[in-house]
């Protein structure tokens, strides 16, 4: 397809157009990747990185919406307890928020 491309545009204007065609084309896929491509890696990265720092007693929130607090974390799957002793054991990619750190909503109406 680039060479179809690269053929037409010299007959279509001046010797220089395929230059000036392959600059556009660097250019549009510079900033695609700058803008799309590079951050969806790094939040990979940094779930990926927190999937892989999760531990016992940390607060999680699966892909499926299920709140829970880790009980046991083996190298692919984690237990979480939900409620009581409800327990269950799901994959550590379906793991999306460590939620530990953020404070417990409170139950105050304004």
């Amino acid at each position: 397809m680039i060479n179809m491309i690269l053929q037409a545009a010299p007959a279509a204007g001046a010797g220089g157009g395929s230059w000036s065609l392959l600059l556009m084309l660097a250019l549009m896929f510079l900033v695609m990747y700058l803008f799309m491509i590079r951050p969806q890696r790094q939040q990979q990265k940094k779930l990926e990185e927190m999937r892989n720092a999760l531990k016992k007693g940390d607060k999680v929130v699966t892909a499926g919406g299920i709140y829970g607090v880790i009980a046991d974390v083996d190298e692919r799957t984690v237990l979480i307890k939900v409620d009581g002793e409800v327990k269950l054991r799901v994959d550590k990619a379906s793991i999306q928020k460590d939620m530990s750190d953020t404070p417990a909503p409170s139950n105050e109406k304004k």
